[in-house]
Formats: structure tokens, C-alpha cells, sequence
């Protein structure tokens, strides 16, 4: 249990760690939530070709708050970024902010250019040793390679996430795209991104995972 003074310590503490990251509307979000939740990925979680109010983050936390739950979303989301780029940004983001979760949301640029599954595999494998050395709660969010990639490929990388957060005991969201991915009412002109309709499904669809991770989840019931 923590009293006030333990409390406001640390809010304190959490305002410093974000300042050098991010906005200071989004310092004060942080400061006045009783969860921060860190979104780390890439153009996915950015938003891509939305309009700030649409995208993942954005939705998440109204949704969130709509719903009666005090948590702040960070963006921490760069388009085009793949699992070696994640991996290599990690800490400084870790020493920047101190999150209650983790969303890892990674893996489908490294598919779209054909990496090697077992280099997705070592970089999220080193990405996951991270969190958990930090012991922050992680939620990865899986991934599917693309069908044009053959059988064999996605055998291999589409086994990765799930191998992983077993792994870690790390909470496992199966696929981010679930239900919009290949539906083109759901995504931008592009067919990759989502569109605002299909962000909000990836945002319903990963609720009740981000609600368990934080043993929320009878009380949105």
C-alpha cells in the first residue's frame, strides 16, 4: 500500500521520466492517470495516415477512459520501424518513461521486406529479456506474415510471438489486425494501414487483453 506521499513521489518521479519524450499535454495525461500504458511499435501504432484523433493510441485511451479506467496511452510507435529498429531504441525509451504495460507491437515490416524469421526471433527474443529485466508488464501483440510468402516462411515467423510470450509469461494479444487485416472497408487506400473504422476494431479486439494484463478486468464488467 502506498500513502500519499509515496503517491505524489511518485508522480513525480513519472513527469520527470517523460519530459524529454513527449508533449506536455501528454506529461500532464501521464501525470493525472492511475496507469500508464507505453505503445511501442511501428507505423501501426503511430498512426499512419491518420489524423492524430484516429489512430490506435488515441482511440485506446478514450476508450479506456470511457469506460471508467484513468490510464494515459504513449505513443511510441515509428513508421517503418521493424524489430531491429525496436530493439534498438528500447532502453532509451525505458529511460524515459516507467509504464504499468507495454503493448510490443513489431514484426510486420520485418515480413513485408522478407527478413529472415530467425532474425525477427533473436531481436524480439532480446526486446522481451529487456522488459523483463525491467520487470514491466508486456502485452506482444502477434503478427502474420503475409500469405505471398509462402507456406514455409509463415510457418516459421508466425510462430514467434506466441513461442516468445509463453516464453517470458508475457500476456499474448494473437494477431493486431484481427478482423481488418485483407478487409478493405477496415484499411486506408494502401491496404496495409488501418482506417480510423478499423483501428477501432483492433481497439475493441485488444481490450480485454490490455484489461487482464492489468487486472482490470472484472471491474469493466
Amino acid at each position: 500500500m502506498y500513502n500519499s506521499k509515496d503517491m505524489n513521489s511518485s508522480k513525480t518521479i513519472k513527469i520527470f521520466a517523460v519530459a524529454i519524450l513527449f508533449t506536455a499535454i501528454k506529461i500532464q495525461s501521464v501525470l493525472a492517470a492511475d496507469y500508464t500504458i507505453l505503445a511501442f511499435g511501428d507505423s501501426l501504432t503511430a498512426g499512419y495516415g491518420l489524423a492524430p484523433k484516429q489512430g490506435f493510441t488515441y482511440q485506446l485511451e478514450q476508450e479506456l477512459n470511457r469506460q471508467g479506467h484513468n490510464i494515459a496511452v504513449v505513443n511510441a510507435g515509428v513508421s517503418g520501424d521493424t524489430t531491429s529498429g525496436g530493439l534498438a531504441r528500447l532502453e532509451w525509451v525505458l529511460s524515459s518513461i516507467k509504464p504499468d504495460l507495454v503493448i510490443v507491437e513489431l514484426g510486420a515490416n520485418d515480413a513485408l521486406r522478407g527478413i529472415a524469421p530467425h532474425i525477427t526471433r533473436t531481436n524480439m527474443d532480446q526486446i522481451l529479456s529487456i522488459l523483463d529485466k525491467a520487470k514491466v508488464k508486456t502485452l506482444v501483440a502477434g503478427m502474420i506474415a503475409p500469405p505471398n510468402m509462402g507456406i514455409v516462411y509463415g510457418t516459421e515467423f508466425n510462430r514467434i510471438f506466441p513461442e516468445l510470450a509463453m516464453e517470458y509469461n508475457f500476456g499474448l494479444f494473437p494477431f493486431f489486425l484481427e478482423g481488418v487485416a485483407g478487409n478493405p472497408e477496415f484499411n486506408q487506400n494502401d491496404a496495409i494501414h488501418p482506417n480510423p473504422e478499423g483501428v477501432s476494431i483492433i481497439v475493441n479486439n485488444i481490450l480485454p487483453f490490455i484489461l487482464n494484463s492489468l487486472n482490470l478486468i472484472h471491474s469493466s464488467q
